[in-house]
């Protein structure tokens, strides 16, 4: 693999989104979103990171933009906690693109988490590759729920990575 970086998330960056609205990629997702619903995330991208609401980044590898990957604030177990989430295209996967990137992610967090002390994950149940990102990141597997998302039922892993802990300790609660 050649190294890769990140880049906070762009104007020029809706090609990106397109390239990943595909069946193939959005199988985990419950499928692909419209035009419009892809041109209203990309804005909310800019937004959220102009405000600092979000973390959003561009993955590169060679200059070449080959997935996305990002944080964002939210309610784990009713504690403030931030959620990560990420995709790399077809022709990048398989060469630990996503596990870099999110080892690369965690030491930003902890660095922007504003008093929150979890990171969480939530892949599909169904995706091996996205729960081994987790794994080899050091999150802990804590359970499954399922919710409406994309308006169909996703079943998914929740896994978290304690910010506070040392690296190398990243235990969850109990």
């Amino acid at each position: 693999m050649a190294a890769i970086y990140l880049r906070l998330w762009s104007d020029a960056d809706l090609p990106l989104l397109r390239r990943a609205n595909t069946p193939e990629m959005t199988e985990h997702l419950n499928g692909p979103e419209t035009e419009q619903q892809l041109i209203a995330r990309h804005e909310r991208y800019l937004r959220h990171v102009a405000s600092g609401e979000s973390r959003l980044f561009v993955i590169v590898e060679d200059e070449h933009p080959v997935g996305s990957i990002g944080y964002w604030r939210t309610l784990w177990r009713d504690q403030p906690a931030f959620e990560t989430g990420w995709f790399v295209l077809p022709e990048a996967q398989g060469r630990g693109i996503a596990s870099a990137a999110l080892a690369a992610v965690i030491p930003d967090a902890r660095a922007y988490r504003d008093g929150r002390r979890m990171l969480t994950a939530c892949p599909g149940v169904d995706n091996p590759a996205s729960n081994g990102v987790c794994r080899r990141n050091g999150f802990t597997l804590v359970g499954t729920f399922t919710e409406t998302f994309r308006e169909k039922e996703l079943t998914m892993n929740e896994w978290v990575l304690d910010l506070g802990a040392s690296e190398g300790s990243a235990a969850a609660p109990a």
